[in-house]
């Protein structure tokens, strides 16, 4: 087995990298929506009975938002 510096020095005599795995992202965007909608009605409870200020709305909302610009992504490119 070769040294690690000589594979270091010469690239060449590394074996070639596998190709990648094409893995579907849209299982991951919706779970972390779903999880940033629930964390929004939490934040939205908590806000409404003055147990904690409004930054926490406005973060899940926004994260779930982001969340569904992910979505949108995944659909429109759909050879991944």
């Amino acid at each position: 087995m070769p040294s690690f510096i000589r594979l270091a020095l010469r690239p060449e005599q590394r074996k070639p990298a596998p190709d990648p795995v094409p893995v579907s992202l849209r299982p991951v965007f919706l779970v972390g929506i779903v999880a940033w909608l629930v964390a929004l009605v939490v934040a939205l409870v908590l806000w409404l009975t003055d147990a904690a200020a409004p930054n926490g709305v406005w973060t899940c909302a926004v994260g779930a938002l982001l969340g569904v610009a992910g979505l949108a992504w995944t659909r429109r490119r759909p050879g991944r």
